[in-house]
């Protein structure tokens, strides 16, 4: 018996109608916290890209051409539509995902509808300059659309992270095919249909859904696309740049993380662990800056370890929908399979767990929240992205030796530093390597500040003004005076 029959097929979006993949597949999306089938989607292909790019690439000029103020206008329209609807966008998120319905409704929706709303903001404030290069010309810059966007979103955040792609895109004038997570696909079709019934043309924001080894992999290669930007793991953003090699395709990557929170002897230790403990467990650890490395000072490294443990075993992790619950599950049956294996690493590797260590219950994919003591720097646990419900906590001694512990990875996404002394607190945030450093906080996050990192971070940023430069183009104009 075909489980697909009874389920909501989703279509592709390609043109502004839904529309049948070329190949004719459909695969079934799990709702990770009962492993139940919840939809079938279309499994997009190298022929339908090409289709969403003929689409994207014919509304490239009305949409980039399109008076800005009207652009802002329908952008202003479609935050409006998510607002209306943003119990239903809830409700699609927390199935997908995982996601507790208050979490969504505290963090991702919000955020979404921020990032809209501040873009929209931007689309009539894109300038130039005037550059006096020589008496006898008008030398001034425009900015142009970069042209027809990729964008890669990842399962973690599709609704939050999906707008940081396409509202500044859209701002710019351009045009996109949107790869949502094979994960997490259905956010991001009911977004795209609202901002249609806002007045969007059709063709300027398409959806393909489908595997990243097809889809993706056939925007990254496709020469009709000018940029690709894409959230997701360090291996994945080394194929897609050289991928985008072929075409000298753009490039913004937000990738991996392997954050430190350092908190040292003076900190106020009940806020400091209250936002440790917050820092990875939220979202059930799949966040790329979650604070997964927690180092303290030797003389109250015991005391954090025990605060943590307590806010741990406090967690009620279970059903998405249930008001209490704080944590749900990880993604799928891969993903907790890499989280408990890296649990199993941790434990060969001779660190101590306080608490956590297992599966929590039998279905859906529920890992403990586990804290890990007695963590040595170069242990995998403490180097490698386990993206999961797992703290390493690490002692130092002084100030050069958490330095040299933070910074001691190959990522360079954010870091937190939690300390009584002003002095101390600005030196190392200016010498941590961190794309954000938090003070006395952690995990915040605005639309109006730079995101990004380095190395195995990724490259560039999103966020701000950033995401102007990232889609758009300067172009030099020179006009002849006549002596």
């Amino acid at each position: 018996m075909d489980q697909k029959a009874d389920l909501k097929h989703h279509a592709l979006l390609i043109g502004g109608e839904h529309v049948a993949p070329a190949s004719g597949q459909y695969s079934i999306d799990l709702d990770p916290a009962t492993e139940h089938p919840i939809a079938a989607v279309a499994q997009g292909s190298q022929a339908d890209v090409d289709q969403a790019v003929i689409a994207a690439r014919a509304a490239l000029k009305g949409w980039g051409g399109m008076r800005a103020a009207e652009r802002g206008h329908i952008l202003q329209r479609a935050a409006s539509l998510l607002e209306q609807h943003q119990e239903e966008l809830i409700e699609i998120e927390s199935l997908d995902a995982g996601k507790p319905l208050a979490a969504v409704r505290r963090q991702d929706m919000p955020a979404a509808i921020d990032t809209l709303r501040y873009y929209a903001g931007w689309c009539d404030k894109i300038t130039g300059q005037v550059i006096p290069a020589r008496p006898d010309a008008l030398t001034y810059t425009v900015r142009e659309p970069v042209g027809v966007v990729g964008a890669i979103v990842p399962w973690n955040f599709p609704l939050m992270i999906g707008m940081w792609k396409i509202a500044p895109a859209l701002a710019c004038g351009c045009t996109l095919v949107v790869k949502p997570a094979e994960l997490t696909p259905l956010s991001m079709l009911r977004v795209a249909e609202l901002f249609l019934e806002a007045g969007l043309p059709p063709g300027v924001l398409n959806v393909v859904t489908g595997k990243g080894s097809v889809v993706g992999e056939a925007m990254v290669h496709h020469p009709g696309i000018d940029k690709i930007t894409f959230t997701g793991s360090p291996n994945v953003g080394r194929g897609i740049m050289q991928g985008a090699a072929s075409n000298f395709k753009k490039v913004t990557l937000e990738l991996g993380g392997k954050s430190a929170n350092l908190i040292f002897a003076d900190a106020n230790l009940e806020r400091a662990s209250r936002a440790a403990a917050s820092g990875i467990f939220f979202n059930a650890g799949q966040v790329c800056s979650a604070g997964s490395r927690v180092l303290v000072q030797r003389p109250v490294y015991d005391e954090v370890v025990q605060r943590l443990a307590e806010r741990a075993r406090a967690i009620r992790v279970g059903d998405p929908t249930h008001p209490q619950t704080t944590m749900g599950p990880v993604i799928s049956a891969g993903q907790m399979k890499t989280v408990l294996d890296y649990i199993d690493i941790g434990k060969q590797e001779g660190a101590s767990i306080v608490t956590g260590g297992g599966r929590a219950g039998d279905h859906g994919y529920f890992v403990e929240p586990t804290v890990f003591a007695d963590v040595k720097h170069e242990m995998r646990i403490s180097q490698e992205e386990i993206f999961g419900p797992v703290v390493s906590v690490i002692p130092f001694d002084d100030e050069a030796d958490a330095l040299r512990i933070a910074n001691g990875t190959a990522y360079s996404l954010a870091a937190g530093v939690w300390s009584a002394a002003i002095g101390r607190v600005h030196r190392v945030a200016a010498a941590l390597k961190a794309g954000t450093v938090w003070i006395n906080t952690y995990g915040y996050t605005d639309v109006r500040l730079p995101w990004g990192g380095s190395g195995e971070s990724g490259l560039g940023r999103e966020h701000g003004d950033a995401a102007i430069e990232n889609f758009t183009e300067p172009k030099a104009i020179w006009l002849a005076i006549d002596s």
